[in-house]
């Protein structure tokens, strides 16, 4: 495995639950427990996976429909459902809503995660891998990807770690919006509150850095996000 793949994980029965999760972290995922599917939707919220493990019988709301809540916050996130149901009808129905993948219960840990590989194997595949940039131009400044530095005009500007992601982010967006969401869900890796305030003083930071090319400017849309704006001359 090149990378950790996060998983959610949403199930009510506290030994599978524990089980399943313990499992899956020997094997190499970080696994997030949600034991129910309100608690499910809150953890989508404010953290990025990379596949969701839906129980389908939850006290609160059944998986199908936490499964469609899950698509209107994060409409790429693939899911599998997990089910002691083995009519025909439900399974239908999961692959219906999008489902990737379907498991019975009692639950084979080594079959899911042969499972969980393949469709992260094959999910990966599918997407379409982006080029390679070495440079962003912004104004007068060049943003060297390959070597993490930030120049003017031959005068090297030192930044952060999170302050060059960021920069990268909004200069490869330049002149388009970039959402506080898919900010922080970029750089942070994680949507919340604290990242949020966080996110002000490293545009503060950035602005400054950008200072000397009146052309550019960081533009606070409100209640959005930000947008790296260049205008011309």
């Amino acid at each position: 495995m090149d990378r950790m793949y996060k998983l959610l994980l949403v199930e009510d029965d506290n030994a599978l639950g524990y089980l399943l999760s313990e499992y899956l972290g020997m094997k190499g995922f970080a696994v997030s427990w949600a034991k129910n599917a309100e608690e499910g939707v809150q953890k989508t919220k404010t953290n990025v996976f990379d596949l969701a493990i839906l129980d389908v019988m939850l006290p609160d709301m059944d998986g199908f429909e936490l499964s469609q809540k899950i698509k209107s916050i994060n409409p790429e996130l693939p899911f599998i459902f997990l089910t002691a149901k083995s009519l025909k009808i439900d399974v239908l129905k999961g692959f219906s809503l999008g489902a990737v993948d379907y498991l019975k219960k009692p639950i084979d840990e080594e079959e899911l995660v042969v499972r969980i590989n393949a469709l992260l194997a094959r999910l990966v595949a599918d997407k379409v891998e982006e080029p390679h940039v070495s440079q962003y131009i912004i104004g007068d400044y060049l943003l060297n990807m390959d070597n993490f530095e930030l120049n003017y005009k031959g005068e090297s500007i030192k930044l952060t770690a999170k302050e060059f992601d960021l920069l990268a982010l909004l200069a490869k967006n330049k002149n388009q919006l970039c959402t506080h969401k898919e900010i922080l869900t970029t750089v942070w890796d994680k949507n919340d509150y604290f990242n949020k305030k966080s996110l002000n003083v490293f545009v503060s930071h950035l602005r400054k850095h950008l200072g000397k090319d009146p052309r550019l400017s960081i533009v606070n849309v409100s209640r959005r996000g930000f947008m790296l704006r260049e205008s011309e001359v």
